[in-house]
């Protein structure tokens, strides 16, 4: 008695459970990670306010000291200002700072010396301040911002309490160095830990897509690669904030002497991460080709889903090895998963499949890069693998048993042979 044959074709409902199944483990995912990026943002929030309330105190009684007793405003409120700017712009925002205060100090007083004092003279102060500042640094920002306020001070308080201009110099003098101080020597992030943090939402949702993409093309779902495709276009977020992670640890490698041992840590890390943004593209390019050759019913070979999963697997290896793990198992993923889309290749693909070989060869590429290979290195790798792959499934033609034949040379008989041999036979009535 033989088995029935199972029943391949779905029923309205198991497509909605399994939607929903589907969903349900996303939301998990998604939740997952929100809950790793709110404590990774409370731990960013609890460093710079550390450094913000020791940059004040510090900046107050370094004002103190030196200028005497008073009120110094400015110095703890500039130092304040440089540790809350954006991680990597410290240095410039102080440099801009002082700049700014520089351009206030020297229009307010040229043109109170000029106009004198009062409304219409501080409206025309602020104006011919800010308009000077704009013309040097070309954009908006602390050095505009500076010019102006100072400005406005000297218009108004210069008149009533002179002397006004140097403490102002001083004081934000003062406050940026001191901001600068601690971020660089009592209070310096580790720049590994920070990139650390800030790729690996990165890695994550990049590696879950990918699996996602090999999914809905072994169960040929053209809505699943969809999603698919939007989850990853989502990522633009967590790229911003790798781009401003890699900013801060930049800054950080280069003014905090305590950390000038990461530097090359830093370099590799960096380069690395240009290679995984471009495989987020290729990435984004491979799951629109497979939404679109599916909803076009192309065929899709067995060993394509299997390609695009070892780009996955890859890429969370290369993710582990970042921290100090083995980068010789990411190459041997990348290999692996070449010679699978080799193989896919010769299974037969057509527009949309060809294409999607096209990324996934090049994404592979690019995560050898990502390990160190140089750029033709890379490319001979993916190329001799994929090679391999289509030879498998595809094996060239046997060369013939016989013996070759010796070519005539025109006008000249073989050696050895009548030249009579190689006349044609004559045709029989």
């Amino acid at each position: 008695m033989t088995d029935r044959p199972r029943d391949t074709v779905r029923s309205p409902l198991d497509r909605v459970v399994e939607r929903g199944g589907s969903a349900l483990a996303r939301a998990r995912a998604e939740g997952g990670m929100a809950s790793r990026n709110r404590l990774r943002q409370l731990e960013i929030t609890v460093v710079i306010s550390a450094q913000a309330g020791l940059a004040a105190a510090l900046a107050s009684l370094l004002a103190q000291w030196l200028l005497g007793p008073g009120a110094h405003v400015f110095a703890p409120a500039a130092a304040v200002g440089t540790i809350a700017t954006a991680i990597g712009q410290r240095a410039r925002r102080t440099f801009e700072l002082l700049i700014g205060v520089g351009l206030g100090i020297l229009v307010g007083d040229l043109l109170r010396a000029l106009l004198g004092s009062g409304s219409w003279q501080t409206g025309l102060v602020v104006t011919l301040a800010i308009a000077t500042a704009l013309l040097v640094a070309g954009r908006g920002g602390a050095l505009v911002g500076q010019a102006g306020g100072t400005a406005v001070l000297i218009a108004t308080l210069a008149p009533v309490q002179p002397g006004l201009e140097l403490p102002r110099l001083f004081d934000a003098l003062v406050g940026g160095l001191v901001g600068l101080f601690v971020v660089a020597l009592l209070l310096p992030v580790n720049p590994i830990r920070v990139l650390d943090k800030a790729v690996e939402p990165v890695t994550t949702r990049l590696t879950a897509q990918l699996d996602a993409v090999a999914h809905a093309l072994a169960r040929r779902d053209a809505d699943a690669a969809q999603r698919a495709l939007e989850g990853l276009r989502g990522l633009e977020p967590d790229i911003g904030r790798l781009n401003d992670a890699l900013s801060g640890a930049e800054e950080v490698v280069t003014i905090a002497p305590t950390r000038w041992h990461r530097r090359a840590q830093f370099h590799r890390y960096a380069e690395a991460t240009q290679h995984l943004e471009r495989l987020v593209l290729y990435a984004r390019s491979i799951a629109r080709r497979s939404a679109t050759a599916l909803q076009y019913d192309e065929p899709v070979p067995p060993a394509l889903p299997d390609a695009v999963a070892r780009l996955g697997a890859a890429a969370r290896e290369l993710n582990r090895a970042s921290r100090g793990g083995d980068l010789e198992r990411t190459r041997e993923l990348v290999r692996e998963g070449a010679e699978l889309a080799g193989r896919a290749w010769s299974q037969g693909v057509r527009t949309y499949g060809e294409a999607m070989i096209s990324d996934l060869r090049t994404a592979q590429s690019e995560l050898l890069r990502a390990t160190g290979c140089r750029a033709e290195d890379a490319n001979g790798v993916v190329r001799r693998a994929a090679g391999a792959g289509e030879a498998e499934a595809r094996p060239p033609a046997r060369a013939r048993m016989s013996r070759p034949v010796r070519r005539r040379v025109a006008g000249r008989a073989a050696p050895g042979r009548r030249p009579d041999m190689f006349r044609p036979p004559t045709r029989v009535g």
